[in-house]
C-alpha cells in the first residue's frame, strides 16, 4: 500500500511534521488508502485510476510543490513551504466524505479544513492558513456538481493559489509520472 512518509519527510519544522503525522493517523478515514484519485476515472490520469491512486495523486502534488520550490520566482518562507506540503498532503483525505460515498465529495477540501481549524496542536495563525490553503485547493471547481452553489471558497493568497496550481498540476491527464523519479 502506497505511503505518504517520503512527502511528510520533507516538511522541516517539528511541529508541523508532528502534525501531519497525527492528522494522518487519527483523523483520515481508511479509505483514502485505497481509493483512486477520481471516483468516475475522468478527471486524473493513468496512474491515479487505480486503487491507491489517490495517495499517489497527492504525492505528484507535493512533488509538484518541490518542484516548483526551486524556482525563484516562488521565493516561500521555510514556514510557508511546510503549509503548502501539509496542505498538499491532507488536501484531498476527505475526497469521499468524512464516511466513505460511492462519489468523490465536492466540498471534501472544507469538511477537512473544518477538523483542522478544530485542532488544538497548531498556533492559530497557522492552523488557519493550512485551512485556507486545503478548503480552496479546488480553485475554480469550487461548486456543487448538482446544484451549482459555490460550496467552497477560491484560492486569494499566493500560498493558496500555489497549492490550487500543485493539485491542478497532478490532475492533468496528459502528464504521466516516472515515479522512479519523483522525490515523494
Amino acid at each position: 500500500m502506497e505511503n505518504l512518509d517520503k512527502c511528510v519527510k520533507w516538511i522541516k519544522g517539528k511541529g508541523m511534521t508532528e502534525f501531519v503525522k497525527k492528522f494522518l493517523e487519527k483523523d483520515v478515514p481508511s479509505y483514502f488508502w485505497e481509493v483512486p484519485a477520481s471516483s468516475t476515472g475522468k478527471y486524473h490520469p493513468k496512474f491515479a485510476k487505480e486503487e491507491g491512486g489517490l495517495v499517489r495523486h497527492t504525492r505528484v502534488a507535493v512533488n509538484n510543490a518541490l518542484s516548483l520550490f526551486e524556482l525563484d520566482q516562488y521565493a516561500f518562507s521555510a514556514q510557508d513551504e511546510d503549509i503548502i506540503l501539509v496542505a498538499l498532503i491532507l488536501h484531498d483525505t476527505f475526497k469521499h466524505g468524512k464516511k466513505k460515498q460511492k462519489y468523490s465529495v465536492a466540498n471534501h477540501g472544507v469538511i477537512c479544513a473544518e477538523i483542522i481549524e478544530k485542532d488544538d496542536f497548531l498556533p492559530n495563525e497557522i492552523k488557519f492558513r493550512l485551512a485556507g490553503a486545503v478548503a480552496s485547493h479546488m480553485g475554480q471547481w469550487n461548486k456543487d456538481y448538482k446544484t451549482k452553489k459555490i460550496i467552497a471558497p477560491e484560492p486569494q493568497s499566493e500560498l493558496e493559489k500555489f497549492v490550487h496550481l500543485c493539485d491542478y498540476l497532478a490532475s492533468k491527464k496528459y502528464l504521466e509520472v516516472n515515479f522512479k523519479e519523483v522525490k515523494t
